[in-house]
């Protein structure tokens, strides 16, 4: 019987849960996609074929039981589908909304390579954990029994709070230092509401604040609290701060008021989604409305900024990425939302300065694709005399993000770090040089995704665990 319940992609087509119209969608930061209906849940989950070999199982860093919990969602089973997804994935409703499945779970998908089109794996998963919360099946950590142990994890970030979830579910003393006033890092911060409600990270804090994590909260290492004191004061030390310098860009006009970094643009609008004072948004300079406005970058940042100006009003929106629409590292599921919004994509072009103080336009030069580079990906190369000037009353720069320079903010010359100025950590379990000290997420990797920040932050709590293990072992000897 239960088999039944499965393998029906032949019969019932892929069904993402409705999207809100493009004119009602840009006028709030609201989720674009309404939830799905318990039985359109079952219904899509039914269409996996339940592969010997799941690709969707092996392409998700977290290496989820997919098939499992969309067949137990299938058949009904919902609470014993969120056991099986949080068994493996801490923040399991938010990996359903960011991660980019169409490059990972759903982007390998048997089903879709044979052209039936994907399980809607991200849409089942946030389903299931929404559900989960509603029914009150999610409960704050309880661990069997405390550990006098304690690990300090700086950075609130997804990577920094999946290790404190699985070291304090086995009873460490965790405590998590952030130099912003709400945990969650770019969660909170970086992600806008369209994509990421609010709501939602704060929920899951609150759930981490209950089962026992301290929190360290406007706390700044280096200037609140050195990292000698929490080294001195833990048992070990997780680094996980993240990448969150701007990639600057050398042109001329660069310093004219009205050019601003992405990640204070999208912070300003996401503060005032909680309702703080954000006089810099206020005043118009991290606001984009009535204006208009010029994104560089071709990356999911740069998506973030084109459909958050939507939203604030901007008269037009543009994006200038120097490659074509195929070569872009952002999510072509985000691309096609912010064109439904209104979002005019400049493919071929990149920045070759800024006119007026305060800035009036972009000076644009076009390319075309030549030889591969390095990479394997064709370069870009400048199509000679045909530069022109592009209109912007603000420029958002969406270029990516660069590791700081920790050994030098938190006096720490000896911490080891690679050339790129990431942290120099072993792969798996996240150890450094240092004794007791451990690296996780984008401060490792540079800027990457969430899903693999959660991938890095679980392995490197349970490596943590093992040598607390061993530890105890030998001093009960």
């Amino acid at each position: 019987m239960a088999s039944q319940q499965m393998l029906k992609f032949v019969t019932v087509e892929r069904g993402m849960p409705e999207k809100r119209e493009a004119d009602v969608r840009r006028e709030d930061f609201k989720e674009i996609y309404a939830e799905y209906a318990d039985a359109k849940a079952k219904e899509q989950s039914s269409r996996c074929s339940q592969c010997g070999v799941p690709y969707c199982q092996t392409h998700c860093p977290l290496h989820n039981n997919i098939p499992d919990w969309l067949r137990l969602t299938a058949e009904g089973r919902l609470r014993e589908a969120y056991e099986v997804s949080q068994a493996t994935n801490t923040f399991p409703e938010i990996c359903g909304r960011i991660c980019p499945q169409d490059r990972l779970c759903e982007g390998n998908c048997v089903i879709e390579q044979s052209g039936h089109g994907t399980v809607t794996i991200g849409a089942v998963e946030k389903y299931i954990t929404d559900t989960a919360w509603e029914e009150g099946w999610v409960l704050p950590i309880a661990p069997a029994q405390e550990r006098t142990e304690s690990v300090g994890i700086i950075g609130a970030g997804p990577g920094g709070l999946a290790a404190a979830d699985v070291l304090r579910r086995a009873g460490v003393q965790v405590t998590v230092y952030d130099r912003y006033d709400r945990a969650g890092g770019l969660l909170t911060y970086g992600i806008p509401g369209f994509k990421l409600e609010k709501d939602v990270v704060m929920r899951r804090n609150k759930q981490l604040e209950l089962g026992g994590i301290t929190f360290e909260l406007n706390c700044t290492v280096g200037e609140d609290i050195s990292f000698e004191d929490i080294r001195a004061r833990h048992d070990a030390v997780i680094i996980a701060t993240g990448v969150y310098k701007s990639r600057e860009i050398e042109a001329p006009g660069v310093g004219a008021q009205g050019l601003v970094r992405a990640i204070d643009f999208l912070t300003a609008s996401n503060r005032k989604s909680f309702g703080d004072a954000v006089p810099e948004f206020d005043d118009g300079t991290l606001n984009a409305e009535g204006k208009r406005v010029v994104v560089i970058g071709g990356g999911d940042t740069a998506m973030d900024c084109v459909r958050t100006s939507v939203r604030q009003g901007a008269t037009s929106v543009k994006c200038l990425y120097r490659r074509d629409r195929a070569n872009m590292p952002g999510s072509q599921r985000e691309v096609q939302n912010a064109e439904e919004e209104g979002v005019v994509f400049e493919w071929l072009s990149a920045p070759k300065g800024f006119v007026g103080d305060p800035v009036t336009g972009v000076m644009v030069q076009k390319m075309r694709l030549g030889a591969p580079d390095a990479t394997g990906r064709q370069a870009p190369e400048v199509i000679e005399g045909a530069d022109y000037v592009e209109e912007a009353d603000i420029v958002i720069m969406a270029l990516g993000f660069e590791p700081e320079d920790l050994p030098a903010l938190w006096d720490q010359p000896e911490l080891p770090v690679t050339r790129w100025g990431t942290i120099k950590a072993a792969f798996t379990t996240g150890e450094t040089d240092l004794e007791g000290v451990y690296a996780v997420g984008d401060i490792v990797r540079g800027a990457s995704l969430v899903v693999w920040a959660i991938r890095d932050g679980r392995d490197c709590a349970e490596a943590i665990l093992q040598k607390l293990d061993a530890g105890a072992q030998i001093a009960a000897e």
